[in-house]
C-alpha cells in the first residue's frame, strides 16, 4: 500500500503534538489555512523540483503567493522544521532563493557563500540537511553576473589581483574554469564561466563518499541551475 500524502502543515502539526507543552504557538486555533498549505509534502526529489519550478514561474509572472510568512505558520517552526529541498547558492543580494522560488519560512534549507563554492563548512551544512532534515533534492544555484566568477575570469585574463581573501575564493573557483575558451567575447565568456562554476561545484560534491552513496541509492537528487538576473528565470542544467 502506498503511503498517504501529507501536507507540510500536517507534518508540522504532528511534530508539534509530539512536543506538547513546549511551544504554545502550535495550536490549530491560531492557524489560517491557505491554498499552498494543502499541497502534498514532496515525497520525491521530482515533486520537490516541481514545487520549486512552479514557484519560480509565479515569481517571473509577478504573481508570488508570499506563503508561509504569517505568525501562525512561523509559530509551528519554533519546535521543528521540515524543508523539502536544499539550495547551495551565492551570497549575492540579488539572488535570494526563497524569493525567486516563491517559498516561505521553513520550506528550503539555504546555504549561501560567494560564488556558490564548495568549502568544508558548506559540506558540513549540506550533510546536516540531508542526514538530519532529510531533504531529498539538492540544487547548486549559480547566477548570471556573479562577482566571484567574474573576478576569477578577470584574473585568468591577467588583470590585477584581488585582495587576499577574495583570492581564496578565486583559487576554489579557478579549476572549474580551466577548459573555458578564453578567446570568447566577454559576455559569452562570463556566461560560460557561471555555468562551468556550477558544474564544478557539483563535481566536487559528487566525489564525496557520502554523496556517491546517497546518489547511487537514489536517496537524494543533485541538480545544477543558473538564475538569470534579467528575466528572473531559474534555468536548470542538463
Amino acid at each position: 500500500m502506498s503511503r498517504p500524502l501529507i501536507t507540510r502543515r500536517q507534518w508540522l502539526l504532528g511534530a508539534c503534538s509530539a512536543g506538547v507543552g513546549l511551544v504554545s504557538g502550535c495550536t490549530t486555533s491560531k492557524l489560517g489555512l491557505g491554498a499552498i498549505d494543502t499541497e502534498p509534502y514532496p515525497s520525491t526529489p521530482e515533486q520537490a523540483l516541481a514545487q520549486l519550478q512552479a514557484g519560480n514561474l509565479r515569481f517571473m509572472d509577478d504573481q508570488p503567493l508570499h506563503a508561509h510568512e504569517q505568525a501562525s505558520w512561523r509559530s509551528m517552526l519554533v519546535a521543528t522544521q521540515k524543508p523539502f529541498a536544499t539550495v547551495i547558492g551565492c551570497s549575492d543580494s540579488r539572488v535570494p532563493p526563497e524569493l525567486i522560488f516563491d517559498v516561505g519560512f521553513g520550506d528550503i534549507f539555504t546555504i549561501r557563500l560567494a560564488g556558490n563554492i564548495i568549502a568544508e563548512d558548506v559540506i558540513g551544512s549540506l550533510q546536516y540537511a540531508v542526514a538530519h532534515l532529510h531533504t531529498r533534492l539538492v540544487i547548486v544555484l549559480g547566477h548570471e553576473g556573479c562577482g566571484a566568477v567574474t573576478a576569477t575570469v578577470e584574473e585568468m585574463l591577467h588583470k590585477p589581483e584581488e585582495p587576499k581573501h577574495i583570492e581564496s575564493l578565486i583559487k576554489i573557483i579557478k579549476p572549474g574554469l580551466a577548459n573555458l575558451n578564453m578567446k570568447l567575447d566577454r559576455d559569452s565568456l562570463l556566461h560560460a564561466a557561471v555555468e562551468a562554476n556550477v558544474r564544478w561545484s557539483m563535481r566536487q560534491l559528487m566525489v564525496l563518499p557520502e554523496a556517491k552513496r546517497a546518489l547511487a541509492e537514489k536517496q537524494v537528487r543533485l541538480l545544477g541551475a543558473v538564475y538569470e538576473l534579467n528575466t528572473g528565470r531559474v534555468r536548470f542544467l542538463d
